[in-house]
């Protein structure tokens, strides 16, 4: 298969230009972040309240089921499996929502784009982290899940699109090359963006494995952020540092990736040596194999145009009765969402 390239949100609209099957690659930065986005793409299912006379030409707020995946470790961190729906309160900007749907382990399918950083930095650990991410690939991928590879320097390439053809996913990692520069929010970016344009229904996930650095990027931090909210994906960031210690690097990119994995729900891994990196894909693919999800109609109705805060609340219903944060459990989901207001 051939790569395609991007150095630049410019230079993407130019390729898409030319390119029609390539419209999210084509689409200005500035156009992108205009658009308003829908609580939950994945669910059909609406309430509207009843239209009154001369409603008509006015905005109004479809409210949509809100889906909310969540991930909950115990004190060891390993995912809590069974855990009842009592167990779970959701909250929209402080208050209470009534779960109106509850899945303890959920079914819903994996698209997942896994983007490794190929600056020069990194090149002394590339060939070792080719042979983890070709593992974690063969161990994570089952029937109806898709993924895509894609590599990132002073330009973001996709390597494969999204596909559950293991062999061909393995091989798209043995044509990652070296590059100069590290255009880390452009990789965060445009991984969302390519998750969002995928199908309802399904879970999104963006694996980052990068050394943290920042030199290139179109997008900035902000636009990053963003976009993950905006395509509802999990952001799984594994920071393998050539430079140990802080005094000795550039550390703005890593404090800006923890604010944004911690925004999506995602985690945060630092390993000391690239021989973590297998065990690291094992905790990920277990927390995605043992995750809750949640959806819930918003009361009271939000505004149009606004980014709603969420908190999802977790008690353990033995006896014990331990709390999120009082050493029980670790409870991890996305912070919030946009709505969008329909002009009618």
């Amino acid at each position: 298969m051939a790569s395609s390239g991007f150095g630049s949100i410019a230079a993407m609209r130019e390729r898409a230009d030319r390119r029609p099957g390539a419209r999210w690659r084509g689409v200005a930065l500035s156009f992108i972040l205009a658009l308003p986005v829908a609580a939950s793409p994945q669910s059909p299912a609406q309430k509207e309240p009843p239209r009154q006379a001369g409603e008509r030409g006015r905005i109004r707020v479809e409210v949509s089921l809100v889906n909310v995946i969540v991930s909950v470790l115990d004190s060891n961190g390993r995912p809590a499996p069974d855990l009842p729906k009592e167990a779970f309160e959701i909250y929209e900007e402080g208050v209470r929502q009534k779960i109106e749907v509850f899945e303890a382990e959920t079914q819903q399918p994996l698209d997942l784009v896994l983007m490794v950083d190929a600056s020069l930095s990194t090149i002394k650990e590339l060939a070792f982290e080719r042979e983890a991410a070709a593992r974690f690939i063969r161990q994570l991928v089952r029937p109806g899940d898709r993924l895509a590879v894609f590599q990132f320097s002073e330009a973001v390439t996709q390597l494969a699109g999204f596909s559950s053809d293991v062999g061909l996913l393995q091989s798209a990692l043995r044509r990652i090359e070296p590059g100069a520069g590290t255009s880390l929010y452009d990789a965060v970016y445009l991984g969302a963006q390519a998750l969002g344009q995928r199908a309802g229904g399904r879970r999104r996930v963006l694996v980052l494995v990068t050394d943290a650095g920042e030199t290139t990027s179109s997008a900035d931090f902000d636009s990053a952020r963003r976009a993950a909210l905006r395509s509802e994906a999990m952001l799984y960031t594994v920071v393998v540092r050539p430079v140990k210690s802080e005094s000795g690097r550039n550390t703005a990119g890593e404090h800006a990736l923890e604010t944004i994995t911690d925004a999506t729900g995602g985690a945060m891994y630092d390993p000391d040596s690239v021989a973590e990196l297998n065990p690291i894909f094992d905790r990920i693919d277990r927390e995605l194999r043992t995750q809750y999800r949640l959806g819930y109609y918003p009361e009271p109705r939000p505004p149009e145009r606004s980014f709603r805060r969420i908190e999802v609340r977790v008690k353990d219903p033995s006896p014990a009765g331990r709390t999120e944060g009082k050493g029980g459990y670790t409870v991890r989901h996305r912070k919030g969402y946009f709505t969008v207001g329909a002009i009618e």
